[in-house]
């Protein structure tokens, strides 16, 4: 795919507001296509019916997904992002998985618990996000597309730890920490994320 031609779907995090992602797609080359998907009932997103777990946010991605795409998420968003990526290999170009748990039980990496400043921050959400975890741990060796790993040095979410790990499970990953980063990174130091995406995408 050449550099003007690539086209990016981003995935945020539980907070459903694909907004999160726009700092960094206003800095990355405006020939590329950029699309930023919400969530439905997550956060302050209205409400879908179609919308009820992961399963239908899988199914929701693959609409987006009519060609071959690199796929830049946040968080939870990265958990959807290796899923359609174990789905459509044959149309996810590219990973960027930027502080997620990715499927895995953070706890074990000492991570906090986001949940009770979730809800107090969203007490509309919708309640599925709180209960849901979907166990990737035995398929990120399946994943054949070059991954990008940008962890925040002091994120207490998704700790270094797991990024690292990730890094020794997906055969062509390679991972970046900022340094005194934290869980927003993306949204907080665009200017350092941009770059690390557009080398990414230059990798055949």
């Amino acid at each position: 795919m050449k550099s003007s031609n690539h086209r990016i779907l981003f995935f945020p995090g539980a907070s459903g507001d694909g907004s999160f992602w726009t700092g960094v797609g206003e800095l990355l080359p405006n020939s590329w296509q950029k699309h930023y998907l919400n969530w439905p009932g997550l956060g302050n997103q209205p409400a879908s019916p179609e919308v009820t777990g992961f399963t239908d946010l899988l199914r929701l991605t693959e609409r987006s997904l009519s060609e071959p795409s690199a796929i830049v998420a946040q968080s939870m968003g990265g958990i959807v992002a290796i899923q359609l990526a174990l789905k459509h290999p044959d149309l996810v170009t590219h990973l960027v998985l930027v502080a997620t748990s990715g499927g895995l039980d953070v706890s074990s990496f000492g991570a906090s618990d986001w949940r009770p400043d979730f809800l107090a921050a969203f007490p509309e959400t919708a309640q599925w996000i709180l209960t849901e975890r979907p166990d990737l741990a035995g398929q990120f060796s399946k994943l054949q597309m070059p991954t990008l790993l940008i962890w925040g040095e002091k994120d207490a979410i998704s700790p270094v730890a797991v990024g690292q790990h990730l890094a020794t499970q997906i055969p062509l990953s390679r991972l970046f920490i900022v340094p005194g980063g934290e869980h927003s990174l993306a949204k907080d130091l665009p200017e350092v994320v941009v770059p690390l995406i557009e080398t990414h995408l230059a990798t055949v």
